[in-house]
């Protein structure tokens, strides 16, 4: 924190500060949902996400709220399947499938490994499978996952930021060498990933949270990734309300989400989509929030430049210093 800070952020203090999770089935994903996305081939095609219920990711990092969600114990063996499954059947025919698991997909306390080859029989079909894994957790499980899909595979890490110091701040227990190796193993080994990148994270005015997000997008793709999703840091997790009472933590603006994406968008190096989910979270204009919305989600999909809202917003922003 800042340096007459005597808080200490740590596992104990981030779980200090939840609240209680929510009910959750072991044998039910807790939801899904389709949504269209500017895939590898320059298509956008719908693309379907199951959020798997499962153990808490072990690692506890500051600004995640994905805990909500979980079980304090490891779901039993055969019951990751019977969630794939199920959502299966109720959501349209898609190509491409992410498997969201509020964690690490290759943390055998979250998934089994046992289950890896019945979910890829329940996967054959498709063209690409996008798993999520913490980088520390990249090791030869990702191998013999990838050997017994017909799809490809695509692992997304979470990056975060390049600021080392916030890095630290945020309990992610991993460097961003860790990430560059944890890339490097898997394109060696023909998998591709995708990179999370948060704007705004604790500690930062407006205009550093846009610096070190686009200084991580730089990272992300010359360490060899070919997607990146920038992220808006929001509060619900308990610790970051604290921090906003203490004036260390601020959500970003949406004005800021559309410079980081056209940043992206603009280096042609790879797809680079802003996460959209709430976006009225981040905006104190509702007589543009709607243009602001279709125009991100626009980029998102085309991956070129939108032609920037104009409204009285715009002037009145105020200036940021650093």
């Amino acid at each position: 924190m800042n340096e007459d800070s005597d808080l200490i952020i740590n596992d104990s203090f981030i779980v200090s500060m939840r609240g209680k999770k929510n009910p959750v089935n072991p044998n039910l994903p807790y939801g899904w949902q389709i949504e269209k996305e500017h895939t590898r081939s320059g298509k956008v095609e719908d693309t379907g996400i199951i959020f798997l219920t499962n153990r808490e990711c072990p690692f506890h990092c500051l600004m995640c709220d994905l805990w909500k969600n979980t079980t304090d114990e490891t779901v039993e063996p055969g019951s990751i399947p019977k969630q794939i499954k199920w959502a299966l059947k109720k959501m349209p025919t898609v190509r491409h499938l992410k498997l969201y698991n509020s964690g690490s997909f290759f943390d055998v306390r979250a998934i089994p490994e046992e289950d890896y080859e019945d979910i890829a029989s329940l996967l054959e079909n498709l063209e690409t499978v996008i798993v999520e894994c913490h980088p520390r957790l990249i090791n030869e499980k990702c191998l013999k996952f990838r050997d017994l899909l017909k799809p490809d595979l695509e692992i997304a890490l979470g990056l975060e930021t390049v600021n080392r110091n916030i890095l630290r701040t945020l309990n992610k227990q991993m460097t961003i060498d860790d990430f560059r190796n944890s890339v490097r193993f898997l394109t060696e080994n023909g998998i591709r990933t995708r990179a999370f990148i948060l704007l705004r994270p604790p500690l930062l005015s407006e205009s550093e949270g846009i610096h070190w997000a686009e200084q991580s997008i730089d990272f992300a793709f010359n360490a060899g990734v070919e997607c990146c999703t920038v992220i808006p840091v929001r509060a619900g997790n308990g610790a970051m309300e604290f921090l906003s009472e203490k004036g260390q933590f601020s959500i970003p603006e949406i004005h800021s989400l559309e410079t980081v994406l056209e940043y992206g968008i603009r280096l042609n190096v790879g797809r680079v989509f802003a996460d959209t989910w709430d976006l009225g979270l981040f905006s104190n204009c509702d007589s543009c929030l709607e243009r602001r919305t279709n125009r991100i989600i626009e980029m998102n999909l085309n991956q070129k430049i939108v032609a920037p809202v104009e409204c009285e917003c715009n002037k009145e922003r105020r200036t940021y210093t650093e």
